[in-house]
């Protein structure tokens, strides 16, 4: 090679090896692979191709399409979002092609793009190449660059890697952007989860993929076979706080990129007390955790966790991607790396720490258990980080795989994927609706110990919520969503809703469509400032009005992202079928105060109903003893002190009419005033058809999403929150009169 050239994997000619591949397929991949044939028997074609987390999607359609597509001369366009999707793609193809399966051709030509540095460009693609393994967003917004590369091709294979997210507009304009430019297009999603997703957004699944499912295997069937090993699930939490002060710059590094700020990773990797508690953890139950992986921060966390490992005399290393690391100034190689591999793969070692390394390359099938020792907001690596231990003992793995998740106390309301919830999408597991509810209750413990955190925060005033009864503030159900990033990242979000909220949620998913078409809303990711815009017409709308629990305007946001995406309001999880009064503490206050209990009984009790089995409804729903504790002494208190919420007043302030204040500001010091304010004008501008009507230019409509509530003389003129002066006008008119 020149020396004025570098050698880059982003593109390249494959020349299948010679003679056969060494890895034979599982019989539900060579059933996979016969049920895909079926994409030949028309001239167009679309199907999904669902296999759980593990049970290898990439490797079956990569498998398939080599003989089936590449060997033909047919070219192939494969999206995903994410760049370590693509990365895996593109090293399935390479992997797997041998001349047994290709027997017709020599060579073909592949490339990855996205926004990556590592990855070409939309600008580089060559009519000649024959796999293109491109990220949505770049090829979204740069949909004619596919021209000359699709010019007189009469039959393409489009592939949609985690094919739940095609409903999202950016894919459907790819798709149909390929349907218009070439006759046949044999369309095949690849997906764990097809119906993760709400009911209305499985409608426009299905419209996609109008061929239905071609092959659909369970993880429970892949456990039963042993080919996947039966996760089990724990939690140890640190006690260790974080996040406290976490200015906008931070979270949204977090939040949106899955990257922690440097002094926060520095304070996780070298906080002795957590370290101490994952190796501790691991000790414990050293016979059932077996040779464990270690998912760590960084390689200062690394070093740290490998020396402590090893000083209580159990076998540790640690591998990093061959980079330079700017802290400690260590660079490992891919030598080493490969040789403490050997090692850990030969059971030299009992624990492997990793930092940034997960590809599907790495092959550690006697793998028992991972230690989730860093928090992610991304599914996707999430799924990369679990598989590690999901190889069941017909795949050289083992029956079961222990999931074991450290949770931190982030202070910033922050949604880190909780492992459990990546198999949330069949209810496989669960037989009763009350198992049903119990499951999606473990799915948000990290988001619900978070929430409990900032209540329980001393700096934050919670007397309005102490106020209320205790049932009232265990959430009737949540909705769960996961959305995309502009950037590729995953981001899944729960949104808890409680009896003070759900009538207003229900009224924002019913008015989402009018909502987005009021604003002229098309685009897949509105800016902040209409996100803002929104979420400000929202809250006037449906969340005016006493709320204990209050809603989170973030919440809102949230939801107004994934509606700009895939159209549709996320899907609802209900908690009905649990006993909510097995988790009213109030009640569990009123007997420690009825039977007069000292502090040893009262002890005692407390210890025997939060270790009272598995299946503790108090330990699912606080997650931390702490809270619990903290939440009952409130209600004790509340019983022991019955007037503790009337403040003593030592001061006469001076007062204000409420009508003379804006609305906004009535709703801080009486909510329900201001929703009767609110309802009274549009009342009042409402026919007997039930349409309401702008007081300026007459604009019709059924939804109060399109109108505000104008003062009809401004209140720096005089004007008063009073009913007389209040009108409706549509956004238009308000935003045109100003002070006027």
């Amino acid at each position: 090679m020149s020396t004025d050239c570098i050698e880059v994997k982003s593109f390249g000619e494959v020349y299948p090896k010679k003679g056969t591949n060494t890895r034979t397929p599982y019989e539900h991949q060579k059933k996979a692979m016969a049920c895909l044939d079926k994409v030949n028997s028309s001239p167009a074609y679309s199907t999904l191709v669902v296999l759980p987390t593990g049970g290898g999607k990439t490797y079956t359609a990569s498998m398939w399409l080599l003989k089936n597509a590449l060997d033909k001369k047919k070219k192939i366009l494969w999206i995903a979002h994410r760049q370590m999707l693509l990365d895996q793609a593109a090293e399935s193809f390479q992997k797997f092609a041998y001349t047994e399966v290709m027997p017709h051709i020599s060579s073909f030509r592949f490339r990855v793009i996205s926004g990556a540095s590592s990855h070409d460009r939309t600008s580089d693609i060559q009519p000649s190449d024959n796999l293109l393994i491109v990220s949505k967003d770049s090829i979204g917004r740069n949909l004619d660059r596919l021209d000359k590369w699709l010019a007189g091709e009469q039959e393409l294979y489009l592939v949609v890697d985690e094919a739940h997210h095609s409903t999202a507009k950016t894919y459907r304009k790819v798709i149909d952007y390929v349907r218009g430019k070439v006759p046949h297009v044999k369309l095949i999603g690849l997906t764990a989860t097809p119906f993760r997703t709400a009911e209305n957004e499985q409608g426009l699944l299905a419209k996609i993929y109008s061929d239905d499912i071609a092959f659909q295997i369970g993880l429970k069937e892949l456990i039963n076979r042993q080919i996947l090993s039966k996760p089990i699930f724990e939690a140890y939490y640190t006690d260790e706080e974080y996040g406290g002060s976490l200015g906008l710059d931070a979270w949204e590094s977090i939040q949106h990129l899955d990257v922690l700020p440097d002094d926060i990773a520095e304070q996780i990797a070298v906080s002795a007390a957590r370290n101490k508690l994952i190796v501790d953890t691991y000790l414990a139950k050293q016979k059932q955790y077996g040779q464990t992986i270690v998912f760590a921060i960084n390689v200062v966390h690394a070093i740290q966790l490998s020396a402590l490992f090893n000083k209580a005399k159990i076998k540790t290393d640690f591998i990093v991607s061959d980079v330079k690391d700017s802290i400690t100034g260590v660079t490992i190689s891919r030598v080493e790396n490969e040789r403490k591999l050997e090692a850990y793969r030969e059971g030299r070692l009992q624990v492997l720490i990793n930092v940034n390394i997960l590809t599907e390359g790495v092959d550690l099938p006697q793998t028992k258990t991972v230690f989730l020792a860093r928090p992610t907001v991304s599914s996707i690596l999430m799924t990369q980080m679990v598989g590690r231990a999901l190889r069941g003992t017909a795949a050289g793995g083992t029956s079961e795989a222990y999931i074991v998740s450290f949770v931190d106390n982030w202070n910033e309301h922050i949604a880190w994927v909780n492992p459990e919830s990546l198999f949330s999408g069949s209810n496989e597991f669960d037989d009763t609706p009350t198992e049903r509810a119990k499951h999606h209750l473990r799915t948000i413990a990290i988001s619900k110990i978070e929430e409990f955190a900032s209540v329980l925060d001393d700096a934050v005033d919670t007397t309005a919520l102490e106020k209320v009864p205790f049932v009232q503030r265990i959430p009737l159900g949540m909705y769960a969503f996961t959305y995309l990033e502009e950037n590729g990242m995953d981001l899944s979000y729960q949104v808890m809703v409680y009896d003070s909220t759900a009538e207003a949620y229900r009224n924002l998913m019913d008015a989402l469509p009018a909502l987005f078409r009021s604003y002229h809303i098309t685009e897949e990711y509105p800016t902040d400032r209409m996100l803002g815009m929104m979420e400000q017409q929202c809250r006037d709308t449906f969340f005016c009005g006493e709320m204990v629990p209050p809603y989170e305007p973030r919440d809102v946001i949230n939801i107004l992202k994934y509606y700009a995406q895939y159209e549709a309001a996320p899907q609802f999880y209900t908690f009905d079928e649990i006993d909510r009064s097995k988790l009213d503490v109030s009640q569990i206050a009123q007997h420690i105060w009825d039977e007069d209990m000292g502090e040893r009984k009262r002890a005692e009790y407390l210890n025997s109903i939060w270790n009272a089995g598995d299946d503790n409804m108090l330990r699912l729903f606080f997650g931390r003893k702490l809270y619990f504790l903290r939440q009952l002494d409130i209600e004790c208190m509340k019983i022991s002190h019955p007037g503790i919420y009337e403040d003593e007043q030592n001061v006469k302030y001076g007062t204000r009419q409420l009508e003379d204040l804006p609305l906004y500001e009535i709703g801080q010091v009486n909510p329900e005033k201001e929703k009767e304010l609110r309802d009274g004008a549009f009342e009042k501008s409402r026919d007997k058809d039930g349409l309401y009507h702008c007081a300026c230019c007459g604009t019709a409509d059924s939804s109060r999403i399109f109108f505000q509530v104008d003062h009809i003389v401004p209140m720096n003129k005089g004007g008063k929150s009073i009913p007389e002066n209040l009108q409706i006008l549509c956004r238009k008119c308000n935003g045109g009169k100003g002070d006027k």
